[in-house]
């Protein structure tokens, strides 16, 4: 059964969706940018229907100034009073719930990496986490990055065509040697680098990072990944980071849609 559910956080009401079952171990998905519960393309209302048939509650909520709830949009950097409003309104409408694993994309993914009290969630799903400073437009993969450029220009150099087109004129050479600049250019580390990765070097509970390999957003979290920054993270046992070959940021297409879903329901089904 899927429900509209209406609930306090601080002085506003938030509207939230519940799609209720059973289990003991449901999903929290915080959605990402300013997109309303449903997600791009009803995405995470399609998660949240798909998780319900395997006997896991899912519960979806816009942030304050979102969608149908009431407030000002303080961005996902200020969302924790919000992700908590919701924590306690899931819990009082499937009280038999042991665990809660909670699943973002994009800055979503970065608001749950940097929540302050993890100890109401059993798990995370990071996917594509957001990592620069500044708030990310409403599609993040449109804005290529200095590792997605990077990325393509390794890509263009191992492909024999490339090659060829450089030799007969094809390729724009001005355009090559912008592209080139921007690629050797130095990516300063951004705050929120910095924040997140302080706050995964000290969480506890399990968590699963999961990129799209051709995605810019994707690409820019693993360039940082990579980084002495992150030493400490991609140190511990309980963060397990997953790739996936696709361009989709969203992983909308069915095979990257599946391939999300494994992953999530791997989680659902741990134990602990």
């Amino acid at each position: 059964m899927r429900r509209i559910i209406n609930f306090p956080c601080g002085a506003d009401i938030l509207a939230g969706t519940l799609d209720a079952a059973d289990g003991a171990t449901g999903l929290l998905i915080v959605s990402g940018g300013n997109e309303i519960r449903s997600g791009a393309f009803a995405g995470q209302a399609e998660m949240a229907r798909h998780m319900q048939a395997l006997g896991h509650p899912v519960f979806r909520f816009d942030r304050r100034g979102v969608g149908d709830s009431e407030g000002v949009n303080a961005g996902f950097e200020n969302s924790a009073e919000d992700i908590t409003a919701a924590l306690a309104a899931f819990r009082a409408q499937q009280p038999q719930l042991r665990r809660i694993v909670g699943f973002g994309n994009c800055d979503a993914a970065a608001a749950l990496a940097l929540y302050p009290d993890p100890g109401g969630f059993s798990a995370f799903i990071l996917a594509n986490p957001w990592t620069i400073d500044a708030a990310p437009p409403g599609n993040a993969a449109s804005t290529p990055n200095t590792a997605a450029i990077r990325a393509r220009y390794r890509e263009k150099l191992r492909n024999p065509r490339s090659l060829l087109d450089l030799l007969t004129g094809r390729i724009d050479m001005r355009r090559l040697a912008v592209g080139l600049i921007k690629a050797m250019a130095v990516t300063p580390v951004s705050g929120l680098v910095m924040r997140l990765s302080d706050r995964l070097a000290v969480v506890s509970v399990p968590v699963t990072i999961c990129l799209a390999a051709r995605d810019s957003t994707a690409m820019a979290f693993l360039a940082a990944w990579k980084s002495a920054g992150f030493k400490a993270a991609r140190t511990k046992p309980n963060i397990v980071l997953e790739t996936h070959n696709t361009a989709s940021h969203s992983f909308a297409d069915a095979p990257s849609r599946a391939w999300l879903y494994a992953q999530v329901e791997r989680v659902l089904k741990q134990q602990g």
